[in-house]
């Protein structure tokens, strides 16, 4: 049943002044509110305060847009990693730098700034967006593809719960790879939050490729779970790979 209430947990609570978020929220909201209409399931598992990894399908460039609303009409203020060059940008990397979002390189090369932000994350009990495939899926029915190991290494790391979360119909808004938003006709979003994964066995063990790996496989099995339920499908017998397909796993893809 959709719910969009939230309990109190004890954690460390996010400050709710007002601040960069509510001028982000009064440019993004109108146009959002106008083109979507959305849906939410089981919101209530998404905690009310706390540091935390949420961890979406993606398949849409506008996903980060879609699920920073969804997650800010939940009461939260969500951060993302976001690419490094982007905050080179004028105007665009000053707002991303205020709003407290994590830049990062693609091949890793500033870790230590990511692993900086997490633990002010932590400290500040702050949300961070970790898309745990990486980019836009290659699978071309849109099920979410073999994830990589960011999310649970930031979880196990800073010992803060991962929440899976699925969301289905922003492909109406825009297709994979689209260029133009299709707005001002509500098109139905549904957002389905779950439990937080279960990764007590890896906690306070040696972080491995093995182990990180393991743990992703849980992640992105419980956001396939989530999308199947909005879909009304049965999960994929078997993770899209692109390595398979003989893909890679970034930039445009066409198939």
């Amino acid at each position: 049943m959709p719910s969009t209430t939230s309990p109190t947990r004890r954690a460390p609570r996010e400050s709710r002044k007002p601040g960069i978020f509510w001028l982000l929220a009064a440019i993004a909201l109108p146009p959002m509110n106008l083109s979507i209409k959305f849906t939410f399931h089981n919101a209530e598992k998404l905690p009310a305060e706390g540091a935390l990894v949420l961890s979406p399908n993606h398949y849409s460039e506008i996903d980060p847009l879609v699920i920073g609303v969804a997650v800010f009409k939940q009461g939260r203020q969500p951060r993302f990693l976001a690419k490094a060059s982007l905050f080179s940008v004028p105007g665009i990397g000053a707002l991303l730098r205020w709003s407290g979002q994590i830049p990062v390189e693609r091949a890793g090369g500033n870790g230590h700034q990511a692993l900086r932000a997490a633990e002010d994350l932590v400290e500040k009990g702050r949300l961070v967006v970790v898309y745990p495939e990486g980019s836009l899926t290659r699978d071309p029915d849109l099920w979410p593809m073999r994830g990589k190991t960011g999310a649970v290494r930031i979880a196990l790391e800073q010992d803060i719960p991962v929440i899976p979360v699925a969301h289905w119909g922003t492909q109406a808004l825009m297709p994979r790879y689209g260029k133009k938003l299709v707005l001002f006709r509500r098109k139905p979003i549904h957002v389905s939050f779950g439990d937080p994964v279960d990764l007590d066995d890896f906690r306070g063990r040696p972080l491995e490729p093995a182990l990180l790996a393991e743990a992703t496989n849980r992640v992105m099995d419980a956001v396939t779970v989530l999308l199947a339920e909005l879909r009304g499908e049965p999960v994929p017998a078997e993770r899209w790979d692109p390595a398979t397909h003989k893909q890679t796993e970034t930039g445009r893809f066409d198939g």
